[in-house]
């Protein structure tokens, strides 16, 4: 079940909130998301609902043995719980890359949604209760919670357990967070369902097209830059939305990527939640930029594999790892300085350039495929035009959706959201309301309805 399907809007959202507010008491109010939020992972994955559930038991058993472990013991059940929890990532997610370029002959095993982003939260509960910066939990169903609540299960954010600690049994709700959380969410389904979905159309006819050129192309390739930011930043927005109804503060997962003038500046902006986490838990372990220019430059192409590896199982997203890698450190040894003299519009140039090509090698995981696309893009080949509009008539319309997603990738709508008098606040509403019929109107016109981060 996705967050932009009708079945979640009118039957699984409305009847989880009513449920949850009938309830008078804290622990039963858990009890309902913890419930709806076993029953949201199961609606697509009933198999591998017990194994998302065994997962938080071995980090619950673990976690309790490192709180009452001294010295290296303590350090052992550490390694052996982290050794637990990333075999089991790597079983179920790398194990099937590796038989078929090796041809090891291993039999396919089914890719839990969002595997990556629960054992990702997961560790960062193991980890900072070894380094001292939590309370373990002693109750199960209240860790099972956190790693199953179902706004941010399958997609993230990922919301480490410091951040919701306190909230877990101490939250409080209330009307103007609801309100806020209704508004912000219609937001994050606006921009999946009106922008995100359109100029998806566009990039995938285009790049299946045997009549596309370089034009064309990067045509193909800009409608992706922005399918990709609207896709997941409206599923963070969503997810945002969802956990302050229910009275959780998730951490802001977007801040407008796409005004960067540097790749530094858009890895602090793009999925903010996944950067921070490889930061804090790897390069600083790792030495970070404190053992010299060599190390330095060795924990940023580690990071940075890791990073393209956790996207998923195909290795044109190592290649995007190791391509951002090789960019900071170019950045970091020498280009920020340049970047910092040239006018601000030719920093931006190179930046969103750069990104594009990104999401290009991220987005083709065939890579005789990417390899074709991307001499194209090149080459300077002419697109024969006529011939691609007339295979895909509506290529026409749905082009008109890139210039309406260039124009929301920058913060043009930020004062708005936060105008608040008695008239901007109704005129919000109003907006709210228009977009959320909009996008009904969408859901039941369109069945095309495609998520990127849910292979992940």
């Amino acid at each position: 079940m996705v967050f932009s399907s009708l079945s979640f809007l009118f039957l699984f959202l409305p009847l989880t909130v009513v449920l949850y507010y009938l309830c008078p008491w804290r622990r039963w109010r858990n009890g309902v998301l913890l419930v709806a939020s076993l029953i949201f992972y199961s609606w697509g994955e009933p198999k591998l609902l017990a194994l998302m559930v065994a997962v938080s038991l071995a980090a619950y058993v673990g976690g309790l043995l490192i709180h009452r472990g001294r010295g290296n013991v303590r350090r052992a059940w550490l390694i052996l719980t982290i050794c637990l929890l990333v075999g089991n990532l790597f079983a179920f997610k790398y194990l099937g890359l590796f038989s078929r370029t090796f041809r090891l002959g291993l039999p396919e095993i089914a890719l839990p949604i969002g595997i990556s982003f629960y054992t990702f939260q997961i560790l960062s509960y193991v980890i900072d209760l070894y380094r001292g910066k939590i309370r373990v939990q002693r109750n199960f169903f209240s860790l099972l919670l956190y790693v199953s609540s179902f706004p941010q299960l399958i997609a993230g954010p990922i919301v480490r357990y410091q951040t919701v600690e306190e909230e877990i049994l101490c939250r409080k709700e209330n009307l103007d967070d609801v309100a806020a959380g209704l508004r912000r969410f219609i937001l994050g389904l606006s921009k999946k369902v009106l922008i995100a979905n359109q100029v998806a159309l566009v990039a995938e006819t285009i790049f299946a097209s045997s009549e596309a050129g370089s034009g064309a192309l990067w045509l193909a390739a800009l409608s992706y830059t922005l399918q990709i930011y609207f896709d997941f930043s409206g599923y963070s927005d969503m997810a945002i939305g969802l956990g302050r109804m229910f009275g959780f503060h998730f951490p802001e997962n977007f801040n407008y990527p796409y005004v960067s003038h540097s790749v530094t500046e858009f890895w602090r902006r793009w999925h903010i939640s996944l950067s921070t986490w490889f930061r804090d838990y790897i390069y600083i372990p790792l030495g970070g930029s404190r053992k010299g220019t060599g190390r330095t430059m060795l924990n940023l192409m580690v990071v940075w594999g890791l990073t393209g590896f956790w996207h998923g199982a195909s290795w044109n997203f190592l290649l995007w790892g190791l391509y951002y890698g090789l960019l900071l450190i170019v950045e970091k040894t020498f280009l920020a300085g340049v970047l910092e003299k040239v006018p601000r519009f030719v920093s931006w140039v190179y930046a969103m350039f750069i990104v594009t090509v990104g999401w290009v090698i991220f987005d083709l995981t065939d890579l005789s495929l990417l390899g074709k696309i991307l001499g194209i893009m090149f080459s300077f080949c002419p697109t024969d035009w006529t011939a691609l509009l007339a295979q895909n008539a509506s290529l026409i319309w749905l082009v008109l959706f890139v210039p309406v997603g260039v124009l929301f990738s920058f913060p043009v709508a930020r004062r708005f959201m936060a105008w608040e008098s008695a008239a901007g606040v109704a005129v919000r509403n109003i907006v709210c309301c228009v977009l959320f019929g909009l996008s009904l109107a969408m859901l039941v016109y369109s069945s095309y309805n495609p998520f990127i981060y849910f292979r992940f």
